[in-house]
């Protein structure tokens, strides 16, 4: 295929161009009178919404400049969303303020690597005023009180918070969709580890870019798997029992990974590849705590077992795995309960006999992922209506969980751009000098872009003063 290429001006302008397209599509959702979007799907009804990733993920363009412009933007958006689960208009309106600021100064003669330059320690420095502003939250209520404002429902707030409650600040909380009226809280078996899937083909959700296996068996091995003929025997029994199949291994590759990618997409066989976490004897731990969980066993030659001569009797079972492209959770693992609290009791005493400070911090990990279980969030929906849109309400809840996280992580910070205003404050002690000055103040200019936008997005148009907010006593009550 013939690629079109543009250069300096014309370049820029296209890109620019898509991402104000997008922007401002975008950005009208932003503060607490924002607009709703109407978006337009191939199939079925219009959607009405107001997140912003979501408003982005629809947006195709026909001019090939404006589509990377428009990419990059969403990238943004999707970044945001996937880290923090929510403010993805907001970095969607600071991206836009940047590039523009930064594009006029290029046209204006400033070089490009200085503005950059700039622009990276004026973001670092920003950071840094943004944490020490921070706010900790610890306690249940805070926690439900920033999960409710993120997902815009109380009981949803106060759910997630019972959940982190439960399994702990650094557990696993899952969402399940669910065939009927309002929601759940449960308590499982379980762990997820920061391992996702070897391919995107694998994925069964594209939209999300997850997989989703429901009753799989487990394959768990600490070797690599690349020959096909090794891989077959086990197959062709986990095919005649009709279930799904996740692999968890040093690595999956060659024909053994292009064979198990050709009967998912052809829709032969379901499964997943997932590289083992962890390296080394931190590995074979981990492996051993997903086999104990799951009731299955490591296949290794170091303890005899061989992958061609593995039977079902050596998989691992749960009732569900949910793998994205970064991270793999199984839920209510088919383990003995006995063999559990052991393997609890076992990590329990390798922290009391650990002198190393970073073994006692793997070791609590490990110990979190065995005993803390996993909480399971089954969203159903409060009216017959609200059954219809349960998807968009189970990946609301998820984002809420996201967003709950990141706060007990990092804190909280004034709302409404007010933060990022006073965050800007910074810049006065930037000892910054030509066009790595003129990188700091395009950022400067772009702190304020969100504040701005809220008054214009509001129905009542009153009155304001943003200069004010950056030294308001309110602000920082």
């Amino acid at each position: 295929m013939a690629k079109i290429i543009a250069f300096d001006e014309k370049a820029r302008r296209g890109l620019e161009g898509g991402m104000n397209q997008l922007a401002d599509a975008v950005k009208v959702t932003l503060g607490p009178k924002g607009r709703n979007v109407v978006l337009e799907k191939k199939w079925g009804a219009p959607t009405i919404t107001n997140d912003g990733v979501s408003i982005a993920k629809e947006i195709e363009l026909e001019d090939p400049y404006e589509k990377i412009g428009a990419e990059l933007v969403k990238e943004v958006a999707k970044k945001t969303d996937d880290v923090a689960g929510d403010g993805t208009t907001t970095a969607t309106v600071l991206a836009q303020a940047l590039v523009k600021e930064g594009l006029r100064n290029v046209a204006a003669g400033a070089n490009p690597m200085a503005l950059k330059r700039g622009i990276e320690k004026a973001v670092e420095a920003v950071s840094g005023a943004l944490l020490e502003q921070a706010k900790d939250v610890e306690t249940k209520e805070q926690i439900a009180s920033t999960a409710s404002i993120s997902a815009a429902d109380t009981q949803i707030g106060e759910l997630i918070a019972e959940a982190m409650d439960k399994v702990g600040k650094e557990g696993v909380i899952t969402v399940e969709e669910f065939q009927t009226f309002g929601l759940e809280l449960e308590l499982t078996e379980g762990m997820g580890f920061d391992k996702g899937y070897i391919s995107a083909y694998f994925a069964t959700d594209m939209e999300r870019m997850e997989a989703s296996l429901d009753d799989p068996y487990i394959l768990i091995a600490n070797s690599k798997i690349g020959n096909v003929k090794d891989l077959l025997p086990l197959l062709e029994k986990v095919m005649q029992s009709g279930k799904p199949l996740l692999i968890i291994a040093e690595d999956v590759e060659g024909e053994a990974l292009s064979t198990l990618v050709v009967n998912k997409i052809r829709g032969t066989f379901k499964s997943v590849a997932v590289k083992a976490p962890g390296f080394g004897d931190r590995r074979k731990a981990m492996l051993g705590d997903i086999a104990i969980l799951t009731g299955g066993e490591v296949i290794s030659e170091e303890v005899g077992l061989k992958l061609e001569n593995a039977g079902l009797d050596l998989l691992g079972r749960a009732r569900k795995v949910v793998i994205t492209k970064d991270e793999t959770t199984i839920v209510d693992g088919a383990g003995d309960t006995d063999q559990v609290n052991g393997r609890v009791a076992q990590i329990r005493a390798e922290i009391e006999n650990s002198d190393s400070d970073y073994d006692r911090e793997k070791l609590q990990e490990r110990l979190a992922n065995v005993a803390g279980g996993v909480a399971v969030i089954k969203a159903g929906a409060a009216t017959e209506v609200e059954l219809k849109e349960r998807k968009e309400r189970k990946h609301r809840i998820e984002d809420a969980v996201r967003n709950a996280k990141a706060a007990v992580e990092e804190g909280i910070v004034a709302g409404g751009g007010v933060a990022l205003l006073q965050a800007s404050q910074v810049f006065e002690k930037l000892e910054l000098t030509g066009d790595e000055a003129t990188g700091a103040n395009a950022v400067k200019l772009a702190l304020e872009a969100p504040l701005k936008q809220i008054p214009s997005t509001a129905v009542s148009r009153a009155a304001w003063s943003w200069r004010r907010c950056a030294t308001s006593p309110w602000a920082t009550a």
